[in-house]
């Protein structure tokens, strides 16, 4: 059976989100979750949900991180936070992965320094899933675990992103594409067409370059770029999400012509926000470093929880990272003939 290490004090709602995921994807998904974080918060709250026979474990971790804690004074002074001691449990070899809704500067850095980065991965980069008007998910990376990236660096995103769309989504030759501001190679900066040059000789499927109004549009699976750019590409979509949804509910609730409207299309609505939910996604995968790491949003639900230990055994189980360092040696080998 699968296990996976989940970080119970991590989220906005810890422990009572993380445990009623826990609860449910122990039910659904034929997966062990181990709840690590204060035993005392975890046990009283896992007493209010039916669990006997599960396969869930709590594991005691005294210390919990804030989202005012730095990264750099986690790895160094709080060695016994529900973090930490999950990633340890993926270290010995007690969990197949990591599952945090938590500081994600501090649970990168947990990642980083306890199970390390692949031999082959220079650095680890943070994929996001995109909702698109196709109906289907692209994912982007990275959307923030490196601010300043080389050439080389994006062209290790790009192979790791088109794993792990294979390994979750299933397409047998994912479209991969560097975001720039024009689609024509000649476009972008020093960077972005070093990278299309590496990216257009690779064994990949590579679609050249899109523009940040493809994000949404599905025309590719996966779609790379460095930290800064797509984490800024990342927030602002958050953003937008939010006030399209609170502007639509105030127009439609101004007066009793679009409150019968909103009443006949909510069914549409109700698809529409369904589609948009960050929940239905899980987390973002810290793709790189040995293990799995998946990375929730800091409001994650029960739901968003649930799928986050979903993404963590499917990757698990698709040996992801076996994949990664045997593709990246590949390509080191045809760039050193």
């Amino acid at each position: 059976m699968t296990t996976i290490a989940l970080d119970s004090m991590g989220g906005d709602h810890a422990p009572r989100a993380e445990v009623e995921g826990a609860v449910s994807a122990a039910q659904e998904l034929g997966v062990k979750v181990l709840l690590v974080g204060q035993q005392d918060a975890v046990k009283a709250e896992l007493a209010r949900h039916p669990h006997r026979g599960l396969p869930l474990e709590v594991v005691h971790a005294p210390d919990v991180i804030t989202m005012k804690d730095s990264p750099a004074q986690v790895v160094r002074k709080k060695r016994e936070s529900s973090v930490h001691v999950a990633a340890k449990l993926v270290r010995g070899g007690e969990a197949d992965g990591l599952v945090s809704a938590g500081n994600t500067g501090a649970v990168m850095a947990v990642s980083y320094f306890v199970l390390g980065k692949l031999p082959s991965v220079d650095r680890p980069a943070l994929a996001a899933p995109f909702p698109t008007s196709r109906g289907t998910v692209s994912v982007m990376l990275d959307v923030g675990a490196n601010v300043d990236s080389k050439a080389v660096h994006l062209e290790q995103f790009a192979v790791m992103g088109e794993i792990y769309y294979r390994a979750i989504f299933g397409t047998r030759r994912p479209s991969v594409a560097l975001l720039s501001i024009g689609e024509e190679e000649v476009k972008g900066n020093d960077l972005t067409k070093e990278t299309f040059s590496r990216l257009k000789g690779m064994h990949i499927n590579f679609a050249g370059n899109v523009e940040g109004r493809d994000v949404f549009a599905g025309v590719v699976d996966v779609i790379v770029c460095d930290g800064f750019i797509g984490n800024v590409a990342l927030k602002i979509s958050e953003g937008l999400v939010e006030h399209m949804i609170k502007m639509l509910r105030q127009g439609l609730g101004s007066t009793w012509t679009t409150q019968v409207g909103a009443l006949l299309a909510r069914g549409a609505f109700k698809d529409l926000k369904k589609k948009l939910d960050y929940s239905e996604y899980g987390g973002a995968p810290l793709l790189g470093v040995k293990g799995v790491t998946i990375i929730g949003h800091g409001r994650s639900n029960a739901n968003a929880i649930k799928n986050a230990i979903r993404v963590a055994a499917e990757l698990s189980r698709a040996k992801i990272n076996e994949k990664i360092e045997q593709e990246l040696g590949a390509v080191a080998t045809a760039a050193a003939r």
